[in-house]
């Protein structure tokens, strides 16, 4: 088997597309951050990538069928607008090889397409639940810093500090470097623990403003709602047991 094989299953025709990526990894914020806008806007699928570098497996659809774990590309129409490719899926590779190939065959895809501009979506893992997440972003120019951080968005010189691992990051570097384009990361702060909507939501915010697609975000809200009642309680939780210990470090 090639490293990875790509299923092209139409041929869109395509206005100055911009790609927008939300594969898995930390709190999957990237994920339901491009899966939501995807639905939302109702984009169609037209390609399916699969790979040797991704886990060895099969996933259940629901109706006892199965599935081979793939990547899939997805495309929506915009009138006034650019064009938008939808890159999601179940895995990113699991070895650096593997990102590398995986993230440059997108590249060649997305390119025949005519895309000049990349936005990669994810989380910004801290090890903490913050009641007013932040969205950070990093950019391949300054041209695009100051057009972001007028959304909201906050460019700092050691945040992240260990750098963007896997497709988010790659597909920005290796884009610049050998396809020419120009992009942005953008990821919302998320302690990293759970699947996290109310990271995904602040995320979803800025791209909507950026791109000005008018989404519906009460499903999102909601979903975050959950999360923040859930995270709340495990807080309180977590400081009545640290109260116990200190009483029975007193008597102890």
């Amino acid at each position: 088997m090639e490293g990875v094989i790509v299923k092209i299953l139409k041929k869109p025709r395509l206005k100055d597309p911009i790609l927008i990526e939300g594969l898995p990894g930390v709190g999957n914020v990237g994920k339901i951050s491009a899966e939501y806008i995807m639905r939302k806007v109702k984009a169609k699928k037209f390609a399916e990538i699969y790979s040797k570098y991704f886990p060895p497996q099969v996933l259940p659809k629901g109706d006892g069928t199965i599935y081979l774990v793939r990547n899939e590309l997805y495309y929506k129409k915009i009138k006034n607008g650019r064009d938008l490719i939808f890159l999601v899926g179940d895995y990113q590779g699991i070895s650096s090889e593997g990102q590398y190939e995986l993230s440059y065959e997108v590249l060649k895809i997305v390119k025949e397409f005519g895309c000049k501009f990349i936005l990669t979506l994810g989380g910004y893992g801290t090890g903490l639940f913050n009641e007013t997440p932040r969205v950070f972003g990093a950019a391949t120019s300054k041209e695009y810093i100051e057009e972001f951080r007028k959304l909201g968005v906050i460019f700092s010189p050691t945040d992240p500090g260990g750098g963007i691992v896997g497709a988010a990051g790659l597909l920005l570097g290796l884009g610049k470097e050998f396809f020419g384009m120009e992009g942005v990361c953008i990821m919302g702060e998320t302690s990293g623990y759970i699947s996290d909507p109310k990271a995904a939501l602040n995320v979803v915010e800025v791209v909507d403003k950026y791109l000005n697609l008018g989404i519906d975000l009460e499903e999102l809200r909601e979903k975050s709602k959950k999360i923040e009642d859930l995270t709340t309680s495990m807080t309180l939780k977590l400081k009545e047991e640290e109260k116990k210990i200190e009483k029975l470090d007193y008597y102890a």
